[in-house]
């Protein structure tokens, strides 16, 4: 695979050479990457096949959970506990180290949520979440009627209680990420095909909508689609797309891509320095080294 350079500064970030190295394969769909640092491995989810799975170089894979709620997006909080979002159960939950599960979220004014898609945990612990009507699809999901009548991105307060609802006006929210300093928010809308972006309140709600990118892809599947998104140190934003992985700069300059193989779904970042990109993809995981590290959230530190 090659990198498509845009602009000269795509390669302060990453080597013109860099290799993408496919790490495990076999799968149906792969999703939800994060990287446990304590274990030095990757947790990711193969939705359809409705199990989750480990990476390391030290074991290669282990299954860790079957079934898993046909499981998408993950992260960590600052206190080690995983948090999921859950296609068939339509729930975010908390899984803390010792195996105990917690529901984060589960409805919005007595409405089922739709299927919580993608997480980020804030450097206070609240919890964002995007809720698209995904998994609430065939072989990604549960089949089922919706509740509410949106897709929409929600907050959980540190500690806890109902979701608070953020914006409501996305076509289906997706993947979506935090500045490095926390000051804006950025969520991507899949059929839309573009990235939009927030400034971040004091009390952690959002203001200031705009456009920070249009025209990845369609839209449409069979192109690629903006999905998994997240952002390196520099403040630089990386998110799935029509032949791999768009790199954006913060001023919203789209530097180039970083391609992969098959139809990009997920991303995160990795390793012992923060410098490895995991990308989940049709049926394989790749690897790619950078040049920079990901942005540091809680877990990371």
């Amino acid at each position: 695979m090659a990198i498509e350079v845009k602009t000269p500064s795509l390669l302060e970030l990453v080597a013109e050479d860099a290799e993408v190295q496919r790490i495990a394969t076999d799968f149906k769909f792969t999703e939800g990457p994060v990287w446990n640092p304590a274990a030095q491995c990757l947790l990711f989810s193969d939705m359809p096949g409705d199990v989750r799975r480990s990476w390391s170089e030290a074991d290669g894979i282990v299954e860790v959970r079957k079934p898993a709620n046909k499981c998408n997006g993950m992260t960590y909080d600052s206190r080690g506990n995983l948090i999921v979002c859950e296609h068939s159960t339509s729930l975010v939950v908390s899984e803390a180290p010792d195996g105990t599960i917690t529901t984060v979220a589960s409805h919005y004014q007595g409405k089922a949520l739709n299927s919580p898609n993608d997480v980020i945990a804030k450097s206070d612990d609240a919890i964002y979440f995007s809720d698209p009507t995904y998994g609430r699809m065939p072989v990604f999901g549960l089949e089922r009627e919706q509740e509410l009548d949106f897709q929409g991105v929600f907050r959980v307060a540190p500690g806890g209680g109902e979701p608070q609802l953020l914006v409501d006006d996305f076509g289906q929210p997706n993947g979506l990420c935090f500045s490095p300093d926390e000051s804006v928010l950025y969520i991507n809308d899949t059929p839309g095909a573009l990235i939009r972006v927030f400034d971040v309140k004091p009390d952690g709600t959002l203001d200031n909508d705009r456009l920070f990118l249009g025209d990845i892809g369609t839209g449409e599947l069979a192109d690629g689609i903006p999905d998994g998104m997240k952002c390196d140190e520099r403040g630089n934003v990386y998110v799935t797309g029509p032949r791999g992985i768009w790199v954006i700069s913060p001023a919203g300059e789209h530097l180039g891509i970083i391609e992969m193989p098959e139809h990009a779904g997920n991303l995160n970042w990795g390793g012992a320095d923060w410098k490895e990109l995991y990308c989940c993809c049709s049926t394989s995981v790749y690897r790619v080294r950078l040049k920079v590290a990901g942005n540091r959230l809680s877990y990371m530190r």
